[in-house]
């Protein structure tokens, strides 16, 4: 039975949602003084050291979408870029760093390409550990599946743009134990939900959306999806990590802070962020090959807040 953190970045919406109905200004209720958010640290073992990531591409995906993916996996250690340039993949990712345990390096490992929809294009959970285990079940990495666009999961789209999890290859053995992660395209199915701020959201304030950074609303709301579940999988990889709530629906390093890019974040604003001279597209941080993301906020345990990147 495999352990499973769906991961709710639909808490904005629902925000957007009581907003809308509601006579509060949300810019009012951003400078309402917050409690400090505190993350409580459960004593388990996090992924720290040398971490794989492995894909596994389940459907079709084109070439700009796969190098978008890829790039962002490539990115998330390295360190090239100069002082002076823009914020960098890598200081997005180095905020894991002070969670207990040290530092974690990603690197990517294999990847697998499903082009033929072997389960079909109707998934249950079981369904999904099924694909993430097909890339083993080595220590310290996590085996990420990638559904495209036409592909629906269970819950996808209704209470969860991503999830992550623990299972075991071989019947409970221990050693079997592996992490993994799935994230779906939402361009066809939601991206009112699962990519925004690049498409107007369903509910809330009716703002102009972003223009995606890589010129593709599925891609792009992907990576950000992708980035939470990275991040919860290292901090909590099996439920006894980092989080808030219970564990059977916790909020965690990036979760509990969804809705913000930039500062100055309120719900239906994603903050203050970058712009891209040419192509007018937002973004807050630069990949190793000069490609630009938009990545979310995530817990900071040095500071207890919401880190932005600008």
């Amino acid at each position: 039975m495999a352990s499973i953190h769906n991961i709710i970045i639909l808490s904005c919406v629902l925000l957007l949602s009581l907003l809308s109905s509601s006579s509060a200004n949300p810019r009012m209720l951003y400078l309402v003084k917050q409690q400090p958010l505190v993350l409580k640290y459960h004593e388990g073992p996090l992924l720290k050291g040398n971490i794989t990531v492995n894909l596994i591409w389940y459907g079709t995906f084109t070439p700009n979408q796969r190098f978008t993916i890829v790039d962002f996996i490539n990115s998330l250690s390295s360190h090239s870029n100069s002082p002076k340039s823009p914020p960098s993949v890598s200081s997005w990712w180095k905020i894991t760093d002070g969670y207990k345990g040290g530092s974690s390096t990603v690197v990517l490992g294999n990847q697998i390409q499903d082009l033929k929809y072997s389960l079909g294009k109707s998934l249950r959970d079981s369904q999904l550990v099924a694909l993430a285990a097909k890339a083993g079940y080595k220590t310290n990495s996590v085996n990420v599946v990638l559904t495209a666009a036409d592909v629906v999961v269970d819950d996808f789209c209704m209470n969860r743009c991503g999830s992550h999890g623990s299972g075991f290859g071989k019947a409970r053995d221990p050693k079997s134990r592996f992490t993994y992660a799935w994230v779906g395209n939402p361009a066809q199915q939601c991206p009112g939900y699962c990519a925004w701020p690049f498409h107007t959201p369903v509910y809330g304030p009716q703002t102009t959306p972003l223009v995606p950074p890589n010129g593709d609303i599925g891609a792009d709301g992907m990576i950000i999806n992708l980035a939470t579940v990275l991040a919860g999988t290292v901090t909590n990889p099996f439920d006894s990590g980092y989080f808030q709530g219970p564990a059977t629906a916790p909020l965690e390093a990036v979760s509990a802070c969804t809705g913000i890019f930039g500062s100055g974040a309120y719900p239906g604003y994603p903050g203050q962020l970058l712009v891209d001279k040419a192509t007018k597209a937002s973004y807050n941080a630069v990949g190793l090959k000069g490609r630009k993301y938009l990545l979310p906020a995530m817990w900071d345990p040095r500071t207890s807040t919401c880190k932005t990147l600008v």
